[in-house]
């Protein structure tokens, strides 16, 4: 038998997401000693914090809606893809202070984190309903929104 998720199992997940994402940039904050990219990590960390708070009211709010799929086991399987994702599963204070040495490989590893969250997020979008699937949408463009700063400190640095 196919696992079954609820859509809260499946926010979890995004929390989840959303705490390595966190936890990362914090990384990224505590390392770099100029100011522009402190102050840069310190407010992308401090935005996945509110995004934290945002999915877990809209957790709290789902907790017996149930996806529905087009045949049996294909959520599952598409959302143990989308989880088990080896950019997460790299998060640690020891890996990031041996593999990200500069800040532009920090920029490219937040830009990887914002498409991902994009991507889960959109994908989820797909299942809520009403003012849930609305907040969502607003959390899928403060992420784009994210990715397009990070885009262009990426030019600004890769000179």
């Amino acid at each position: 038998m196919a696992n079954v998720f609820s859509a809260a199992e499946i926010i979890d997940m995004g929390i989840v997401k959303e705490k390595k994402r966190r936890d990362f940039y914090g990384y990224a904050a505590d390392k770099f000693k100029e100011k522009d990219m402190k102050d840069l990590f310190s407010r992308l960390r401090d935005w996945e914090d509110e995004h934290i708070k945002k999915f877990t009211d809209i957790r709290n709010s789902t907790e017996t809606y149930e996806i529905k799929e087009s045949y049996q086991g294909e959520f599952a399987a598409y959302m143990k893809f989308v989880v088990d994702d080896m950019l997460y599963n790299q998060v640690s204070a020891d890996w990031f202070a041996k593999n990200v040495k500069e800040a532009i490989t920090a920029i490219r590893y937040g830009i990887e984190f914002e498409k991902d969250a994009i991507l889960f997020f959109s994908e989820l979008l797909k299942y809520m309903m009403g003012p849930n699937k609305e907040k969502v949408e607003e959390l899928i463009n403060e992420e784009k929104k994210h990715l397009i700063y990070l885009s262009e400190l990426k030019v600004k640095y890769a000179k």
